[in-house]
């Protein structure tokens, strides 16, 4: 296969999503998809009216669909467990999605006092698949996926200023949050298999897509987008490879997926690779414990 897009995507009847950050960008892109495929689509999100409007987009697209909307603000970790409450009531649930995120905002603290991208893209996510967990794993064929970026390249965990007190570079701290999220898939996947379990730990990534998450860029570099975005994945396909990663019947646990085009910015998903650092054990078991610490939630693994 030369790669996956959202034509590849499978008959979802009967299986449930929630889909974090669902209101725009590749959130958005690919609940419409999966809820054209017949699935049901929670969309997590902080806004209700905007968790609305897309809902009726969707519902322009696909008159059917069965979408639901569940309050979510990943920088509060009372809002992640009010949430996971909430999809515990659901029959089912057979893939999380963790697409919210947040990248190069000025410094600023979440609810619970972690940097902001750290706090979102990294420990709120922990935090919401780790109490989700028990349900997935009773779902056969169930699934975690975790948005990471070819930002990761370069990332470190800054175990020593983990709150950007002593210094904050906004690009440093999305590429740490990013290798975070590898760091944290690829550990889900061990732990999983170690402990028997059917579901798996699956990661993407979109490329550089055209969205709204640059949008606290400086204004001087987003004068360039223009004369660059033709080379850019649009919003629909940057949410390829997070089709593939939730539906790709090919898919493996601990497998990354992301564009097949020049370095992986832009074109239909495949299987692609992510750098050593990001794989090494001890610093991911570290990463891991400290989540467990910073959050107060245990995934059980």
């Amino acid at each position: 296969m030369t790669g996956f897009t959202d034509a590849d995507v499978p008959d979802q009847s009967g299986r449930t999503f929630v889909v974090t950050g669902a209101n725009t960008g590749l959130g958005f892109e690919a609940s419409s998809v999966l809820a054209a495929r017949g699935a049901r689509v929670l969309l997590a999100c902080r806004s209700r009216d905007k968790a609305e409007a897309a809902m009726q987009r969707i519902r322009a697209r696909t008159a059917a669909a069965d979408l639901s909307f569940v309050a979510l603000d990943q920088a509060n970790l009372d809002s992640v467990r009010a949430a996971a409450e909430q999809i515990q009531q659901e029959p089912r649930l057979d893939v999380l999605v963790n697409n919210a995120g947040i990248m190069v905002p000025p410094r600023e603290l979440t609810k619970d006092g972690f940097e902001s991208q750290f706090g979102v893209n990294h420990l709120g996510t922990f935090a919401l698949t780790g109490r989700l967990l028990g349900k997935l794993r009773g779902q056969p064929g169930s699934r975690v996926v975790s948005t990471a970026s070819i930002a990761h390249y370069g990332g470190r965990i800054d175990f020593d200023d983990l709150n950007a007190e002593k210094s904050y570079d906004r690009i440093k701290r999305y590429r740490m949050s990013k290798i975070a999220n590898l760091l944290f898939g690829y550990e889900l996947q061990r732990r999983l298999e170690a402990a028997g379990a059917e579901t798996i730990s699956v990661i993407c990534h979109p490329g550089v897509a055209d969205t709204e998450l640059p949008r606290y860029i400086p204004a001087p570099l987003r004068m360039f987008t223009p004369l660059v975005r033709p080379f850019f994945n649009t919003a629909a396909q940057g949410a390829w490879p997070t089709l593939m990663a939730a539906t790709g019947p090919a898919v493996e646990g601990g497998g990354y997926y992301g564009p097949n085009g020049w370095r992986e910015i832009s074109g239909p998903a495949v299987r692609v690779d992510s750098n050593r650092h990001s794989k090494d054990p001890e610093l991911a078991r570290k990463l891991w414990d400290l989540s467990i610490e910073m959050t107060g939630v245990d995934p059980g693994l």
